[in-house]
């Protein structure tokens, strides 16, 4: 068989692992940035909803949709 496709040595294997894991620590790393982002955004939110409900039920007023 004659392809372009070898088996790698192991040395070969252990390289591509050394140099594979940057990689995959870099995109976990933006992948909990993201969602980092993401709860800080849900709580910011949720308190201005909360801030809002209170102040309507303070005046009296009913939400509005």
């Amino acid at each position: 068989m004659n392809s372009q496709w070898r088996r790698l040595s192991a040395a070969e294997r252990e390289a591509q692992r050394v140099f594979k894991q940057p990689e995959s620590k870099k995109a976990l790393s933006e992948y909990e940035r993201d969602q980092n982002a993401l709860r800080e955004n849900l709580g910011r939110l949720r308190a201005e909803r909360l801030s809002r409900e209170s102040i309507a039920k303070n005046t009296g007023r009913s939400k509005s949709k």
